[in-house]
């Protein structure tokens, strides 16, 4: 049997059960040996229900078990940076859901710890290793769709009714910025593969859901003219899709943040040709990452610094939709 990176899952949230905890089952990497909850009884379902060796009671106990090499982190977002860094003051590498923070000082703080105890620090897009990105990215370079002017991408869903969620809490980190809006802006600097200037956000936050941002949208300035426009919500239809505009042709991507296997759309002109790639699991792809970059088999795309970018625009697109102006980045 290959070497394995034995992961503690801290938390029962549905991200955990549906997509993390079966990608790592499914990666060649990665084994679960033991799962945590504030419940004792929810934290014994999961692990009858994945047959995960250990349950634990509290989170504390988990962060302690010696035989846990990495933990996934999928708690509300304001536990992100408490939890990380006890994680990682008891050695243990981190995968933490995106936002991997509340803010770019807090991640400064995560940073500083996770690199005084050599551990490995990540946040959780897990969209980045789908393999039509790869493909993407080299019809960008090749020309084929002339010069990359600009993104639009938008990701929403309806899940205004549930008030008692966290993602209504500003103090817990609520509003659909945080949660779902940090898709794009990501998206954006991957592709563009530099940072933004300046950013711009208007924002639906009504007092009904205790003022956090139920919808917004924004326009991202990058360099020589390019831009980013994108809109995010919880309170809107389902959407999830994204358009790369060039010069003399775009790239559609169905299903972006979530799918994979869609493949995508090459539009040159009058002719679309859809381009079919053969994928897996990306949550399993992310966990096989994580572990050969643990084990300094392979370099790290994704470091600590392009978490810290990305904090830097989230940062940047909180402010702006709060004093409802453009922001200098």
């Amino acid at each position: 049997m290959s070497k394995q990176l034995t992961w503690g899952i801290l938390g029962t949230a549905t991200i955990a059960k549906q997509s993390m905890i079966p990608g790592i089952l499914e990666s060649s990497t990665g084994s679960i040996g033991a799962i945590a909850s504030r419940s004792l009884d929810k934290a014994q379902a999961f692990a009858s229900e994945f047959s995960i060796p250990t349950a634990y009671g509290s989170y504390e106990e988990l962060v302690a078990d010696p035989s846990i090499d990495a933990v996934y982190i999928p708690l509300p977002n304001h536990l992100h940076k408490e939890w990380v860094i006890r994680s990682a003051e008891a050695k243990k590498h981190v995968l933490c859901e995106k936002p991997i923070s509340l803010n770019r000082l807090e991640l400064e703080e995560m940073k500083r710890v996770c690199e005084e105890n050599g551990v490995l620090l990540l946040d959780a897009f897990m969209y980045r290793y789908q393999e039509r990105y790869t493909q993407i990215k080299n019809h960008i370079k090749n020309g084929d769709i002339g010069e990359l002017r600009g993104i639009r991408s938008s990701f929403s869903f309806n899940n205004a009714g549930a008030l008692d969620n966290f993602r209504m809490k500003k103090e817990f980190g609520g509003g659909s910025l945080y949660d779902i809006g940090v898709y794009p802006l990501s998206l954006a600097r991957m592709i563009f593969e530099e940072e933004p200037e300046a950013i711009t956000v208007h924002s639906f936050s009504p007092d009904s859901h205790n003022g956090v941002d139920m919808s917004a949208a924004g326009l991202v300035e990058f360099n020589n003219g390019r831009f980013l426009t994108f809109d995010c919500g919880m309170w809107a239809a389902y959407r999830n899709d994204a358009e790369l505009l060039g010069s003399t042709g775009r790239i559609l991507i169905p299903d972006p943040f979530t799918g994979g296997l869609e493949g995508f759309q090459l539009i040159q002109g009058s002719e679309t040709r859809q381009i079919d790639v053969e994928d897996t699991n990306h949550y399993a792809k992310q966990a096989d990452y994580f572990a050969h970059v643990v084990w300094g088999e392979t370099a790290n795309r994704f470091g600590v610094e392009d978490s810290l970018a990305n904090m830097r625009l989230l940062d940047g697109a909180l402010e702006s939709q709060e004093k409802r102006e453009r922001v200098v980045l």
